[in-house]
C-alpha cells in the first residue's frame, strides 16, 4: 500500500512542522549536554570536632579545573541552619578535588551539605592554583 502524499497546499505545513520538530530536538540536545557539564560537588562526610565546630569532607568535580566558591552548611537536628561558611577554593591541575573545611556553628550540628558550588570569576585576588 503506497503512503500517500500531502497536498500541494499542505506541504508548506509539512516543512514548517518538519524544520520546527529538528528545531525542538536540536534545542533539546543543547540543554541536556549543557547540564551535564560543569561543576559538581559530592559531600563525603563530617566530622564533629564540638559543639561549635564541624569539619565538612567533600569533592568538587570541575572538568575545566578553575577556581570555584562553595557554600557549606551545617544543620541541627530540626533541619534549621546552625552554620555556613562560603569558602574559595584555588585552581586545580586536577578534574576531582578533595577538601575538608571547618564551619562554625551556633550549637551541635549533627549533619552539613554543600548548598552549592559555582566558579569564581578568575580576577578574584589571592586565588593560588591547587595542587
Amino acid at each position: 500500500m503506497p503512503i500517500p502524499r500531502p497536498a500541494p497546499e499542505q506541504r508548506r505545513w509539512w516543512i514548517f512542522g518538519t524544520i520546527a520538530i529538528t528545531l525542538a530536538v536540536a534545542v533539546t540536545v543543547w540543554f541536556g549536554i549543557s547540564a551535564s557539564s560543569g561543576i559538581s560537588w559530592q559531600d563525603t562526610g563530617r566530622t564533629t570536632v564540638d559543639d561549635r565546630t564541624v569539619q565538612v569532607r567533600f569533592d568538587v568535580i570541575d572538568p575545566e579545573n578553575g577556581p570555584v566558591t562553595c557554600t557549606l552548611v551545617a544543620l541541627a537536628p530540626d533541619k534549621s541552619i546552625v552554620g555556613r561558611r562560603t569558602v574559595a577554593l584555588p585552581a586545580s591541575r586536577f578534574e576531582s578535588t578533595r577538601h575538608v573545611v571547618e564551619v562554625k556553628t551556633t550549637q551541635r550540628a549533627v549533619a552539613t551539605t554543600v548548598e552549592s558550588c559555582q566558579r569564581t570569576p578568575t580576577d578574584t585576588p589571592g586565588v593560588t592554583p591547587r595542587s
